[in-house]
């Protein structure tokens, strides 16, 4: 489990095909994450995805990413910035609110630009999520635990909206973002487990 909230912005270095098209392996430089604590096994998620730590030296570390994952994911493909976080551990603060760290979609970004001191971020979202999005709910968008200010329910998308504050774009890459981007999106837990309860209706009477 995650926070959304970003512990670094680490940078991945090199990419290299694992065998029989397996998917990839990825070195990340960690940034200013310290690796002292981290074992091989440990999860840490890259813009939002948990993966798990196959390698590691003082100030990086190697993820294999299955061609699943590079399918249900953007942006761990190619070399470039990424967010960091480690998984969570009990005695942690929450500052943001509970990421599994599996991604439920793409969105694109729709607008992006500045309102005053802060920013105005508009994702589309697909259809199939727009029930998940609510009026000061939570998402998360490239693992960075943010809160929906609007939501439109339009013909072809779920277009959201959200405020960046300036602290949020010096500590994460979404100051990157532009129009038409693809940023990865993980719907708030809790609202994933109530769509399934009003969803479900047994075929049996139980106690």
């Amino acid at each position: 489990m995650f926070t959304g909230i970003v512990a670094a912005v680490g940078q991945i270095e090199s990419i290299s095909p694992l065998a029989e098209h397996y998917g990839l392996r990825l070195r990340i430089q960690a940034g200013h994450m310290p690796l002292a604590d981290v074992a091989l096994g440990d999860s840490i998620a890259i813009n939002g995805a948990c993966m798990t730590v196959v390698d590691k030296g003082d100030a990086h570390f190697d993820i294999d990413v299955s061609k699943e994952s590079l399918q249900r994911t953007v942006g761990l493909d190619r070399l470039g910035p990424v967010n960091l976080e480690k998984a969570l551990s009990l005695s942690q603060v929450l500052g943001g609110h509970l990421v599994s760290g599996h991604i439920d979609g793409h969105g694109h970004v729709a607008e992006f630009e500045a309102v005053g001191e802060s920013w105005h971020l508009a994702i589309d979202a697909p259809l199939s999520l727009a029930r998940f999005f609510a009026y000061k709910g939570s998402v998360a968008v490239q693992g960075v635990s943010l809160t929906v200010n609007q939501v439109e329910d339009l013909e072809q998308v779920c277009r959201i909206h959200i405020n960046l504050i300036p602290h949020t774009l010096q500590h994460t890459t979404l100051a990157q973002l532009k129009p038409g981007d693809p940023v990865n999106l993980e719907v708030d837990l809790i609202a994933r487990y109530c769509e399934r309860l009003m969803q479900f209706k047994p075929t049996i009477d139980t106690p």
